[in-house]
């Protein structure tokens, strides 16, 4: 008998062989169910006696579990969770495999053989890989990519996949991370006319044991339809990616974020002092007074505010009296405390290392060096996919109930990190290059792990995982857990063949020209919101600096990374008065679909965050010649709060408005509406 889910957008229904979802007067998109090696026999998944187990709401969604007995295979059974909301066509889903009886996935000649789904594709249609992991060197950092899908070969890595055709549009996605092309994941256009979204590596072990306790647990993956372009569903997915598909719904929030990186960088390279002298009481709480007056949410203190890492307590030397000022200033002024972590070493002397000494990360069968953690003592590496884990969940509970910590910004977690064969990524029955590639994959899972534990304590957690560098597992994964500290400094001389020995940061200076860099992973926006994307802007003096600054940061990348004490009072009072006004607007700018006029650095580059409910957003416009420019809005506006720069705004009769932005002295304009 089958099993229905029925919403007010689609109906799911389960049946033997697969799944159905139907847009409500519209069109049904049929997914099989996996297909798997187990004990060496490759088995299409037909589920049987399917029940729904339990409902159960989380944040935001709901989530459905059934569950099924696998046909023809004696004590197998498969549950089959769904997570979505009744406001969204998306929905998340994953399958957990069980047995009363001891069964293995295994693999064909070394390979993986696991197809997690399969539907037909209309050779009528559009099918556009979107690329999430791809890292752009000459802005040191990840962007989205759009390409036309199996133009050149019959595989894509994804991990999103959408299909348009006259009137419908679907997607399919995997929560998964890997720069591409070192993929774990891929879909194949097979030669029958489906589409398999399939596992390309590591993905389980050979020989891995499904029996009691034991459990073999799928990634998740996303699927929606829409009835219209490609367009309309970008708004949807964005609208899930913001509200439905996590239910950690603080990282979705458009808080300001101050960090202190920036100063402990130029003392080191200008001043020529080490990297955490400025990383003291006097200083922070200095700080803290300028960041209210600016209009900052959450401070964030970086590295060296730690005696040793692991342990993760405040050095008693450059805080003797621990966080507790800290702590009590940012409270006085209802701002938010933020620390920096390293989640992937303890200090030799530290409690957190004594605790777990067998979870020291190998190589090659040795255990890994020691090495010094920014002018603090040597560590040890630790390895995620250990048991570890939860002593850093519990240690980050501690921080939060200690000092009322809520912002945890999480560094220097390279994808590659471990080997060992006594940790939770493979025995000494594997080789080195397995259990090292089944960590790859299994890490990301983890760092969730992580979070989802804290969060269960500390609900208004928000964990930020800083992909500044290359190798690091940046994907849809760890999204439905936190958010990305996406870019601090930008390109390095060395990004350019550009070698100096004074200072290796190219963009350490105030002016426009780090705004283009950051501004270049905005087309990200288009289909995961900027919100999830920390990018630090400068805050120094000069005017014309700062206002570029400013229209860049509110698009909702709303990072400020510079030396506070530095700016004038007038600079501190322009960015007060403009992120007062941001704040009034800026859940409608965050919600708004991005409209962009120009390339980034051009003569003349226009930004539209207009909610298309309330019209209410900005526009911000920025140009590199000057002069004058004509835009018309997309969307309607509603009544205009304030415009900083030079423009003539008229209202058409349909609520849209025709702008007449004079750049001939100030390069950037804003507009508050």
């Amino acid at each position: 008998m089958p099993e229905t889910l029925k919403t007010e957008l689609f109906t799911l229904e389960l049946s033997k062989k697969e799944w159905t979802y139907t847009l409500i007067n519209s069109k049904t998109i049929s997914i099989s169910y996996p297909e798997i090696c187990i004990d060496n026999d490759v088995v299409k998944i037909t589920f049987e006696n399917i029940k729904l187990l339990e409902k159960i709401h989380i944040g935001n969604f709901e989530e459905y579990v059934y569950l099924a007995d696998v046909s023809g295979i004696s004590g197998l059974k498969i549950s089959f969770i769904i997570r979505y909301s009744e406001k969204s066509p998306i929905i998340r889903f994953k399958y957990i495999f069980s047995s009363e009886i001891s069964h293995k996935f295994t693999k064909i000649n070394g390979q993986d053989k696991l197809t997690y789904l399969s539907c037909k594709y209309n050779d009528s249609s559009v099918i556009k890989e979107i690329r999430f992991s791809e890292f752009y060197e000459n802005i040191h950092s990840y962007k989205l990519g759009e390409y036309k899908a199996f133009e050149h070969e019959n595989s894509a890595v994804g991990p999103v996949i959408v299909q348009t055709n006259s009137n419908i549009s679907m997607l399919i996605a995997y929560e998964h991370g890997s720069q591409y092309p070192d993929c774990f994941l891929k879909f194949v256009k097979t030669a029958n006319g489906t589409l398999d979204l399939t596992a390309a590596r590591a993905n389980y072990l050979d020989g891995e044991t499904v029996c009691g306790d034991k459990k073999y647990e799928t990634i998740w993956f996303q699927f929606g339809a829409v009835s219209g372009d490609e367009e309309k569903l970008a708004h949807e997915y964005r609208m899930f990616q913001l509200k439905y598909a996590t239910p950690n719904i603080e990282s979705r929030k458009p808080y300001i974020y101050y960090n202190s990186w920036a100063f402990q960088e130029r003392n080191k390279w200008w001043n020529k002092k080490n990297y955490i002298s400025s990383m003291n009481e006097e200083r922070m709480l200095a700080e803290i007074d300028v960041a209210h007056k600016m209009g900052i949410d959450v401070f964030v203190l970086d590295t060296g505010w730690y005696e040793k890492t692991g342990d993760w307590r405040a050095s008693s030397e450059r805080f003797p009296r621990g966080l507790e000022l800290i702590k009590e200033r940012l409270k006085s002024y209802g701002m938010r405390m933020g620390l920096w972590f390293n989640p992937t070493v303890a200090g030799i002397t530290s409690n957190m290392y004594k605790k777990n000494v067998h979870n020291v990360t190998e190589y090659d069968g040795k255990k890994s060096d020691t090495y010094e953690i920014w002018e603090t003592e040597e560590s040890h590496p630790l390895c995620l996919v250990s048991d570890y884990w939860e002593n850093f969940a519990e240690e980050l509970i501690r921080i939060y109930n200690d000092w009322g910590v809520t912002y945890f910004k999480w560094d220097a977690i390279g994808q590659y990190s471990c080997d060992s064969a006594a940790h939770n990524h493979g025995t000494s029955e594997y080789s080195f290059t397995e259990r090292m590639e089944n960590y790859a994959f299994k890490q990301v899972i983890y760092m969730s792990k992580i979070i989802d534990k804290l969060c269960s304590v500390c609900p208004e957690a928000i964990v930020d995982f800083d992909i500044t560098e290359s190798g690091r597992s940046v994907g849809l994964a760890f999204l439905s857990s936190g958010k990305y500290f996406l870019i601090n400094n930008g390109p390095y001389y060395w990004s350019y063949d550009i070698h100096t020995e004074d200072n290796p940061n190219l963009f350490f200076f105030p002016g426009a020209a780090r705004t283009w860099i950051c501004r270049e992973p905005l087309v990200y926006d288009k289909w995961i919101p900027s919100i999830l994307f920390l990018t630090h802007y400068l805050p120094d003096d000069p005017y014309s600096s700062q206002i570029a600054n400013i229209g860049s940061l509110i698009l909702g990348q709303n990072g400020i990374w510079g030396d506070l004490l530095g700016i004038s009072e007038d600079g501190v009072n322009l960015f007060g008065r403009l992120l007062s006004m941001y704040k009034e607007i800026r859940d409608d700018i965050t919600e708004a679909d991005p409209v962009v006029y120009g390339a980034v650095s051009s003569s003349f580059e226009v930004h539209e965050k207009i909610n298309s409910v309330s019209n209410r957003g900005i526009i911000v416009a920025f140009s590199c010649g000057g002069g004058r420019f004509y835009y018309k809005t997309k969307n309607k506006i509603s009544e205009i709060r304030h415009i900083e720069g030079k423009a003539l705004v008229t209202v058409n009769a349909d609520g849209t408005a025709n702008i007449e932005f004079d750049m001939r002295e100030n390069k950037t304009c804003i507009i508050f509406i």
